[in-house]
Order: structure tokens, then sequence, then C-alpha cells
């Protein structure tokens, strides 16, 4: 257990491979005030704790309705003379 003020939490330790596999558990614990500490080879890389203000997590309406792909705006060009789909062939080169 650690002492973090005077709350009491669990640490539970965590590989990332079983962290990416059940992140979504973690998570529920963390939010239940539990602290997870992430290992890389046994090795302690992370720590995920409990926010201390709870309300940051809450939820707001969505910008707007969008009814079809088709209505959401594209973003500007890049305004670069890059061929991202040369950048693209390039990357997927077999022998790379």
């Amino acid at each position: 257990m650690i002492r973090t003020g005077h709350l009491m939490t669990m640490n539970d330790r965590v590989g990332v491979a079983e962290l990416k596999a059940r992140l979504s558990e973690y998570l529920r614990r963390v939010r239940r005030g539990e602290t997870v500490t992430v290992l890389d080879r046994e090795t302690e890389i992370a720590r995920i704790i409990p926010l201390e203000d709870a309300d940051l997590l809450a939820t707001r309406a969505a910008a707007g309705q969008v009814r079809r792909i088709s209505d959401v705006p594209l973003p500007p060009p890049l305004g670069s003379d890059v061929d991202v789909l040369e950048l693209l062939r390039e990357e997927r080169q077999p022998d790379r």
C-alpha cells in the first residue's frame, strides 16, 4: 500500500503488454482510487494515479451535429511541395 496524504491506495504493478491487453480494467481501478505502476522488463517506467479533482472527467456536449462523413470539412492544404504519395510508396518498399 502507498500512503498519499491521508489516503491509502493499492499499488498494482503491471507489465506493458498486460496493461495494453487490459487497459480498461486498470483504468477502472485508477478511477476507484488505486495507483498502477507500469513495468517494462521489471523496471518501473510510469505510474498511473487518480486525479485529485474528479470533475476534470466531466463530459461535454458534442461540438455540432454531423449527419454524413461528406459534411465534415477537409483541412486546408499543407502548402508544401512534398509529394505525400511518393513518401508513402517509399515507406512501403519491401527492401527497407
